[in-house]
């Protein structure tokens, strides 16, 4: 069976992460968001990958090549996003027989995804206190018979976690009139293989869609949660290692750092000396953490630096950005609020008490800056050394 993963959209709602990287090439652990979709697809036995590819798409490419652990991949191109079902039709001249369709910027249980794999048509499931905001299945006897977008009246509290296995005469089903959303929806081709086949459903135990910065956070705290320790790069005898942490072969860690895991250091990441690193945290490649720095909670991207002094706090630092002497990352509301971010110019609850700032790639704060909770700093922004600063930039 072969499994097309969709990863071709902007992801505008994780901007400004997303300015340069397509958001399925976000870090989420020891690897890019949609290689956890493609590792559990391999590990389920599909026969070849099909990537729907479209914005940034080269950094796809570059990753995933020709072959990933063993099994041919292929490219379709999706010029403009107008929808699943007109993504997966970029694919269509791929498909060859039954095949699965998978989002690449979630995360499914790994073990779901085996199961979803083994046979016929099949939707993944999960189960929500409040369906009404997502797609809801109605379902009788283990199969499918309708699926119901944003109801009133929710027929079941299973929701659509978008992963489908799809009869080969699906292929011919593709070309869908386009939804008062402006899309052509996968759901309207789901609901003529509801009418024609029996669909069977799969329950996800653990199911994340990533689509806004801190769901990134919630992604890494998911999956450095699953690691197993290993130090295999140069740590200190004065360094004090706690928990689940790995150090990756070219990571080091200096003298007088602490680290609480889960945490995970790659390849060229530099701690210390003297900083405290703790919660779910990835240091991604060839970030510096230097003297008297905390970073908690967090994911700093490639080659980042927060060279002295400062604290992060469940925060989104992109690549390249660089931290003056001192700033200060404030994470908490004062009225113990959920903390806001804007997202596609409005200002969103993150559902997060705890939230810091996201910086986009290139972002450079002036020394003893302060951060208030919920900032996003655009690529490139800058700010005033002892400069406060309240708003987005």
């Amino acid at each position: 069976m072969q499994a097309v993963i969709l990863a071709a959209g902007e992801g505008t709602r994780m901007r400004p992460l997303t300015a340069s990287l397509p958001k399925p090439m976000l870090p989420v652990a020891d690897r890019p968001l949609s290689a956890h979709t493609a590792d559990a697809a391999v590990e389920a036995g599909v026969d070849e990958l099909v990537f729907v590819v479209g914005y940034e798409q080269a950094t796809v490419r570059d990753h995933f090549g020709e072959r990933y652990r063993g099994v041919p991949v292929s490219y379709a191109v999706q010029d403009e996003q107008l929808g699943t079902a007109h993504a997966v039709k970029a694919a269509e001249n791929h498909i060859d027989g039954a095949f699965a369709v998978l989002n690449g910027d979630d995360l499914y249980d790994p073990a779901a995804l085996s199961a979803l794999l083994s046979g016929g048509p099949a939707v993944g499931t999960y189960a929500v206190d409040d369906p009404t905001p997502y797609g809801v299945f109605d379902v009788q006897d283990g199969t499918v018979t309708d699926i119901v977008e944003k109801p009133d009246d929710p027929p079941s509290n299973r929701v659509n976690v978008g992963a489908y296995v799809f009869p080969a005469e699906a292929r011919n089903w593709l070309d869908v009139p386009m939804s008062e959303r402006g899309e052509h929806e996968i759901t309207d081709v789901l609901e003529r293989v509801i009418g024609e086949f029996d669909v069977r459903t799969v329950d996800v135990e653990r199911w994340l869609g990533v689509g806004r910065p801190w769901e990134l956070l919630e992604a890494n705290e998911w999956k450095l949660g699953d690691l197993e320790p290993a130090v295999r790069g140069d740590v200190s005898e004065d360094a004090d290692l706690r928990g689940p942490v790995v150090v990756e072969a070219g990571a080091t860690v200096e003298p007088g750092v602490v680290i609480e895991g889960p945490a995970l250091l790659r390849s060229g990441a530099d701690v210390g000396p003297n900083a405290y690193v703790r919660g779910s945290t990835l240091l991604c490649a060839d970030v510096h953490v230097g003297n008297g720095v905390e970073i908690k909670n967090s994911v700093i991207m490639q080659g980042t630096n927060v060279p002295h002094l400062s604290y992060v706090g469940d925060s989104v630092l992109g690549r390249n950005v660089n931290f003056g002497a001192g700033t200060q990352v404030a994470n908490l509301r004062h009225d113990d609020e959920h903390v806001k971010l804007t997202v596609k110019g409005e200002r969103v609850s993150t559902g997060r008490r705890k939230f810091g700032v996201v910086a986009g790639d290139g972002a450079k704060t002036g020394i003893n800056t302060s951060l208030n909770p919920g900032l996003t700093l655009s690529p490139g922004a800058t700010t005033e050394p002892g400069e406060s600063v309240t708003r987005d930039r």
